[in-house]
């Protein structure tokens, strides 16, 4: 099975090897994305809300440009460094996902960088 490389327009370069994203037939696999500008540096600190919807707009970007749309996305996973954002993390995603929602998990962690709130990677259906 082929497999693309999606590389939305301005990404910046990974801190590992890896990609924004891999589509394969029909299915865009979004790496775990954080809040981070062109340089790899934590945006939004202390404020999960708008690191959750920096994330959310990044995940968006690579789904449009494999050609989706967040109504495409079948499945989250969400990471979070303390569960006092919970809620705030919460009240963003819901935004992005009014109807019919995707399959998730939520879990607890350390994340790639100590200012880092919230981690998603995501796959959608496009």
């Amino acid at each position: 099975m082929p497999k693309k490389i999606i590389l939305p327009e301005g990404t910046g370069k990974p801190l590992a090897p890896y990609v924004p994203a891999t589509q394969a037939d029909n299915i865009v696999y979004v790496s775990g994305t954080l809040a981070f500008d062109e340089n790899n540096n934590v945006v939004h600190v202390g404020d999960a809300a708008a690191q959750t919807r920096h994330i959310l707009e990044t995940i968006k970007k690579v789904i449009v440009t494999a050609g989706g749309s967040m109504d495409d996305v079948t499945f989250n996973h969400v990471f979070v460094k303390d569960w006092a954002d919970y809620v705030a993390i919460n009240t963003v995603y819901a935004e992005y996902f009014p109807g019919d929602k995707p399959a998730r998990y939520c879990v607890q962690t350390g994340l790639v960088k100590p200012d880092a709130l919230v981690e998603i990677a995501s796959i959608a259906h496009v």
